[in-house]
């Protein structure tokens, strides 16, 4: 697997990956399909991405993890999304996108990567448990866009001062 950052020449099947989670639903907070160019604005190169890596297998673009200022994050904090394609999956590859998301938010400046993960979501709770990312908050019962209640869980992975991560590789 090849791991490289986006570019907005990326987006248009970036946001197919993305979509199908969104249609298949139960994962994301996001739940209105975006197009080629609202992805790009969110994930690549609007004002509020940071950085985002995509990951290649077999010439297709099989996953991309972000960091962003979305959602007004604390000093000091990123906030990171992960999307691994959902047909045809391919193991591994939010672990092998996270090591260049870490070493972006460390050459950044950031103490902390934020996630916030639906607490519905268990594959992604337990994929950013693995990454090294501790429980440091819950938001209570926020609606779905058809009003159901679903708690957000706040998970952060601690960066040290000295460029070097905390937790597990």
């Amino acid at each position: 697997m090849h791991i490289r950052r986006a570019v907005t020449a990326d987006a248009e099947e970036l946001c197919r990956v993305l979509n199908e989670i969104i249609r298949i639903g139960g994962t994301t907070a996001i739940e209105t399909p975006l197009s080629p160019a609202e992805f790009a604005d969110w994930f690549i190169d609007g004002e509020l991405a940071l950085v985002c890596h995509v990951a290649e297998h077999d010439q297709m673009l099989v996953g991309f993890q972000s960091l962003s200022l979305y959602g007004d994050p604390p000093a000091g904090y990123a906030d990171i999304a992960t999307f691994a394609r959902v047909n045809p999956k391919i193991p591994g590859v939010g672990s092998a996108l996270f090591p260049a998301t870490r070493t972006a938010a460390e050459e950044l400046g950031f103490e902390f990567i934020n996630a916030t993960i639906r607490a519905d979501n268990v594959s992604g709770l337990a994929y950013y448990t693995k990454m090294g990312f501790e429980d440091y908050d819950r938001l209570i019962q926020v609606p779905l866009l058809d009003g159901t209640p679903v708690d957000r869980i706040k998970k952060r992975y601690r960066l040290r001062a000295t460029g070097q991560a905390t937790g597990p590789a």
